[in-house]
């Protein structure tokens, strides 16, 4: 069994409640709008950090991929920002992304994990600053003999 720790749109503010509600994961997974070196930085304290570029970041950052594919017990996991496909929700990307179990995408900043067929669409909500009146969170991955499954993290305000 192993987990990871899902978060995304950041916007340069890593809340200290991500330490707790992320703990004991193997891998974190950042999808996009990081805004800023820092965030990755202290997400690295906690595991090893993996992060895809979103709109709001600099294209030049070469920290950030367009794109990452994770392969873990056999689950093939994609993670992109989202805004790539315009209006990103679970159909879009998976027409845009084929072949993966698990697609992980932020940009809306609204959590969402949808089970479409096959394929588990997670966005882990924005784990930045608030904003449209949506309560900030991450999300855990927990992989477990090839099944995945995802709880959503509220974190406090």
């Amino acid at each position: 069994m192993i987990e990871i720790g899902l978060i995304a749109d950041t916007h340069g503010l890593l809340r200290p409640a991500v330490h707790d509600a992320l703990a004991g994961v193997s891998l974190i997974l950042h999808a996009g709008d990081v805004c800023g070196e820092t965030v990755l930085d202290e997400l690295a304290l906690i595991a090893p950090v993996q992060a895809v570029c979103g709109n709001c970041d600099a294209p030049w950052d070469q920290a950030l991929a367009q794109e990452r594919v994770v392969e873990v017990e056999s689950v093939r996991i994609h993670v992109s920002h989202g805004h790539e496909v315009g209006r990103p929700n679970a159909e879009r990307l998976i027409a845009a992304y084929p072949g993966f179990d698990l697609l992980v995408y932020g940009h809306t900043h609204v959590p969402k994990v949808e089970r479409v067929g096959d394929v588990l669409v997670v966005n882990p909500g924005a784990a930045g600053h608030r904003r449209f009146d949506l309560h900030p969170s991450v999300a855990r991955l927990r992989i477990d003999g090839g099944r995945a499954e995802v709880v959503v993290v509220e974190l406090p305000e």
